[in-house]
């Protein structure tokens, strides 16, 4: 039976916490009918109390974007439930700390299967509803590392290039057919994300000692980048939310001044040397 709602329907992945939890919150908020969706409905408490926190409704259901019946199931009773699709938030992401010589192609498989095939199932599963409508948004929870390389996360940082790729070849095809496609370039975030990463990165019988005084000279790098330039994922839920209402969908949006300025030598300088030099000066000498 179809629900009764002049609202507008986001459909979001990878809200049992962090920017995922934040933009449900935000777009209830903002008005939308919120279906916010998780692997592990065991973790959907925190989003629950938020959504009663903030005095909002949010229609929590199951979706595993590494499973391609879950999948359709979710977006199936989706359409049945409420008609459309209006706005996809591709959010569910897994980071993975470690240098190449320390990832099995497992490993690699299994940190691509999510960032990169599950953006791509959950995308092509709700595209069709789109097309058909001649409607819709289609948004895509990137990274600075989606544009910009980082030491040691070889494999994340190649994910998420995959998925900007993918979603910069689809933006002028499905432009046709008044969609809009958007990558959401946030840097740092003060979430459980970073805390995953260091929990699913390699483990110590995995490490090289080579990389040791590289590493740990990097993690205390990055953890001084977050104390003084890392976002909230409220902050940054709420930037989604600006850009899911307003009238101009950008291709590209970074979610800060500070990853505007990052990427930016990207863009001017073609040769990558200037890139180069920003990441390696993050990385002690090896003496």
């Amino acid at each position: 039976m179809q629900k009764s709602t002049q609202k507008k329907v986001a459909l979001i992945t990878g809200t049992s916490s962090g920017i995922g939890l934040a933009s449900a919150v935000a777009m209830a908020q903002a008005g939308y009918a919120v279906i916010a969706t998780m692997r592990n409905l065991d973790k959907a408490d925190t989003l629950r109390q938020a959504a009663q926190f903030a005095g909002v409704d949010i229609d929590i259901q199951h979706l595993d974007v590494q499973d391609q019946a879950s999948i359709e199931r979710a977006v199936n009773n989706v359409m049945q439930s409420y008609g459309r699709i209006d706005v996809l938030l591709n959010n569910a992401g897994a980071g993975y700390f470690a240098a190449t010589e320390e990832v099995s192609i497992e490993e690699v498989q299994q940190v691509m299967d999510v960032n990169f095939y599950g953006v791509w199932r959950v995308t092509q599963a709700i595209l069709p509803h789109m097309r058909k409508a001649r409607a819709g948004r289609i948004m895509t929870v990137s990274s600075i590392g989606g544009v910009i390389g980082q030491p040691f996360n070889d494999i994340y940082c190649a994910a998420k290039f995959a998925v900007e790729g993918m979603m910069e070849s689809l933006a002028p095809v499905a432009q046709r057919f008044g969609v809009g496609v958007c990558l959401i370039e946030p840097g740092p975030v003060n979430s459980e994300f970073v805390a995953n990463v260091r929990a699913h990165g390699s483990r110590p019988e995995q490490h090289i000692d080579d990389y040791s005084f590289m590493r740990d000279a990097y993690l205390a790098g990055t953890e001084q980048a977050f104390a003084s330039m890392g976002q909230t994922p409220q902050a940054v839920g709420e930037f989604i939310t600006a850009l899911a209402e307003g009238e101009h969908l950008p291709l590209r949006a970074p979610t800060s001044d500070f990853v505007r300025g990052i990427i930016a030598r990207k863009y001017v300088d073609t040769s990558g040397d200037s890139v180069l030099a920003l990441n390696s000066a993050r990385l002690p000498v090896l003496e």
